[in-house]
């Protein structure tokens, strides 16, 4: 079914008419190999980092990064394709306008850790490889591999990480490896503990730099609410307006969803409603559509039972004649596309109609909860935290 209003995309130009393309739909924009040998892996890569002298700037690059991509509202990543055309940047820049990319400050690193790979792999061509380098590092540039690095915030200016790769099989534990300023190689266990106390970067794949943020709107459009603490600003409206806005002014994830090698979780708000609904004979409904928002909330593993702030717009036009909407929250986790059938209630000249709602999500997916809300349970727990699954949410209609 059409959905006329998502928040990433179609209300934004219902409600200020921007002339934006297609930009909330998850399209792989990560360019692949052509050919489908595997070059290298996510553990030649750990250890490609894992033999080298780090410097000091390497690990500040590194740390730039993660905080860019934080700040734009992803994960504490760094992907390979950015290390060798942007050193520095964090996800999410390629979204921006060039009014917010202005406020990105860029910074040069003498010495960027794209050499290290760059000689690396300069000198195993002149071993008598069969592969040139320019092909080994343009598969790495083409490559969804990056460094992940939790609990960044920890980082103490100094210290060298620990590098490591992502298991397969997913266990609790791996192989790590550094170098100490003496050139002394060492081989260590890790462990998210370890990675709380000391810097841990992992070698992973990128699954989040698919899609828009909320904070990426916010900053490209500023204007909004007074600097953008509210993700789309309600249509002006008079003090005796009947319509009012439901707004999800905080998010709260009780648990981590994903193994702590793959990071964050990534959870998806889906709410199927009518908007303005004012029918009031039989004729007036076939005027109406359902629309669907969604948007997702990244939740870093340090965030888990931290209350974010999101302030929100999930119905612009929110009408006493609506009884109720469909909401369904999944954990990010890919697949086929599959579809809830589900019912958003209005209610006209006293009677209560449905409007039919297909709202998608992945065959991989967790489904955290859904289900639906209505009318009265919303305004009588407005500004209460309610518990959905393992999420709590704050609404409020304003």
């Amino acid at each position: 079914m059409e959905t006329k209003f998502n928040i990433c995309l179609r209300s934004m130009l219902a409600l200020c008419c921007l002339p934006v393309g297609s930009s909330c739909e998850r399209v792989d924009i990560t360019p692949k190999p052509a050919a489908e040998t595997v070059y290298v892996d996510k553990s030649e890569v750990a250890m490609i980092l894992g033999n080298a002298r780090l410097e000091n700037c390497h690990i500040r690059e590194v740390f730039d990064a993660v905080s860019a991509s934080a700040g734009n509202g992803y994960d504490e990543e760094y992907t390979l394709r950015n290390i060798f055309d942007k050193p520095g940047s964090g996800v999410g820049e390629e979204y921006l306008n060039e009014a917010a990319k202005a406020q990105t400050k860029a910074s040069d690193y003498s010495t960027p850790l794209r050499d290290i790979f760059i000689e690396h792999f300069s000198q195993q061509t002149k071993s008598g490889g069969s592969i040139t380098a320019e092909e080994y590092l343009d598969y790495l540039r083409s490559s969804d591999f990056q460094i992940y690095w939790p609990y960044s915030e920890n980082w103490d200016g100094n210290s060298l990480p620990v590098i490591t790769f992502a298991p397969d099989n997913n266990a609790a534990t791996n192989i790590g490896w550094y170098m100490d300023p003496d050139g002394q190689l060492h081989e260590v266990e890790v462990s998210e503990e370890l990675a709380q106390k000391r810097p841990v970067w992992i070698i992973n794949n990128n699954e989040d730099g698919l899609f828009t943020t909320l904070d990426i709107y916010r900053k490209n459009n500023p204007e909004w609410a007074e600097g953008g603490s509210i993700v789309i600003e309600p249509k002006a409206r008079t003090s005796t307006s009947e319509l009012k806005t439901l707004i999800l002014k905080d998010f709260t994830a009780k648990r981590n969803y994903d193994y702590w090698w793959q990071g964050a979780s990534e959870f998806w708000v889906k709410i199927g409603s009518v908007e303005n609904f004012r029918a009031s004979t039989e004729a007036e409904l076939k005027l109406y559509d359902p629309n669907i928002t969604d948007f997702v909330v990244v939740v870093r593993r340090k965030e888990v039972g931290i209350p974010l702030t999101l302030n929100t717009v999930l119905v612009s036009e929110w009408t006493d004649q609506l009884e109720n909407c469909a909401l369904m929250i999944v954990e990010d986790d890919g697949g086929t596309v599959n579809n809830w059938n589900c019912t958003a209630m209005v209610k006209y000249n006293s009677k209560s109609y449905g409007f039919e709602i297909n709202i998608p999500y992945k065959s991989k997916d967790d489904i955290v909860w859904r289900g639906q809300l209505s009318r009265r349970y919303i305004e009588s727990n407005q500004n209460v935290n309610g518990y959905f699954g393992d999420v709590m949410a704050t609404f409020s209609i304003m």
